[in-house]
């Protein structure tokens, strides 16, 4: 288990390139950078920022309206800070955000924000995109059976190499940069999928210890989990992202899971895209899967929300993480997105 924050140096080149670098229009203005510098002093032991230097910084302050407007928003997220205060919300991670820069930043802050605010987040994250990427530069074409990757030997090295080895150091990375500290985890207890024979190494999770998490989770760090796992006999497995999420949140006491996907939710009908449902119960979404009008990736995602439920996760949301902000949205407003599955 590896706990990382950013280097010394990398942080002090980081506070001299910002110094010779022009600040933005669009930054804090003076009042709120000075009213926020007791807080910065506190986090950062001799930091102080003095009005003077504030404004040399900041040519054209926010207008008085911008400023209370932004102030609102805090003030009418506050109600939703206080209910999910200190719980645990599990994201799984992957898709359409993990593509764009511009989308896994607003991720990353997301998450750090949510953690500063008091909740306890869970990252749980695939890397479909980055493992299509390599499977390419090895001649390996993707192959896919009701939404899950049918992974054979090969298939299977590249998965583990770019989920452990690559994409989730690079989130931890992300994460204590941006203020949180994170630890980077991967499964071990895994047994075939029934499937196996069509799937080849595609695994489904036989336990989660959660006293591995606990601690992690209590101490304010965010857990990164990579969804590989290895059976008793060693043989590792690609587990789906989505199911080892839903798993995750049963075995910690979440009380939110959410799947960031590449569409806005669950839809009515899945050929039309205004069909989305914001909020439905179990008993809909089995009778969708069993008429048939759920299909594909979306079968893996509703299930494992389904199961997770029944396992004592208050809410579970399949929300569209092509739209910036959308943990913040799910959370912290009373009109969410996408859509939320409960009991």
């Amino acid at each position: 288990m590896l706990l990382t924050k950013p280097h010394t140096s990398l942080a002090a080149a980081a506070a001299a390139a910002a110094a010779s670098t022009p600040t933005p229009k669009h930054d804090l203005n003076v009042n709120r950078v000075v009213a926020l510098t007791p807080s910065a002093s506190r986090r950062s032991g001799d930091l102080r920022v003095s009005a003077a230097s504030v404004a040399a910084a900041q040519p054209t302050p926010a207008s008085p309206a911008a400023a209370l407007s932004r102030v609102d928003v805090l003030s009418e997220a506050l109600p939703f800070i206080q209910r999910f205060k200190g719980k645990t919300v599990v994201v799984k991670y992957g898709g359409a955000a993990m593509k764009s820069p511009v989308l896994q930043a607003s991720v990353i802050r997301d998450l750090v924000l949510l953690s500063c605010v008091g909740l306890r987040p869970v990252l749980v994250h695939g890397g479909g995109p980055e493992i299509n990427s390599w499977l390419a530069r090895v001649g390996v074409e993707p192959q896919f059976r009701n939404g899950l990757r049918v992974t054979d030997a090969v298939t299977m090295e590249v998965v583990e190499m770019v989920l452990v080895g690559k994409v989730n150091k690079q989130l931890v990375s992300l994460i204590s940069f941006a203020g949180a500290t994170a630890v980077g985890l991967c499964g071990k207890d895994a047994r075939p999928s029934p499937d196996a024979a069509s799937l080849g190494f595609v695994g489904e999770v036989t336990r989660v210890d959660p006293a591995v998490l606990h601690p992690i989770i209590a101490s304010g760090h965010i857990p990164v989990i990579a969804t590989v796992a290895a059976d008793e006999a060693g043989q590792a497995y690609n587990i789906n992202a989505d199911t080892a999420a839903g798993e995750i949140a049963a075995a910690v006491g979440a009380e939110k899971l959410q799947l960031l996907t590449d569409v806005s939710g669950v839809l009515a009908d899945r050929d039309d895209p205004a069909s989305l449902v914001r909020e439905v119960d179990v008993a809909w979404v089995r009778r969708m899967v069993a008429e048939g009008k759920v299909g594909g990736g979306m079968i893996p995602k509703v299930e494992c929300c389904v199961r997770a439920i029944a396992q004592g996760v208050r809410t579970a949301s399949i929300i569209d993480g092509r739209v910036p902000h959308s943990l913040l949205l799910e959370i912290l407003t009373d009109e969410g997105t996408g859509t939320m599955i409960t009991g």
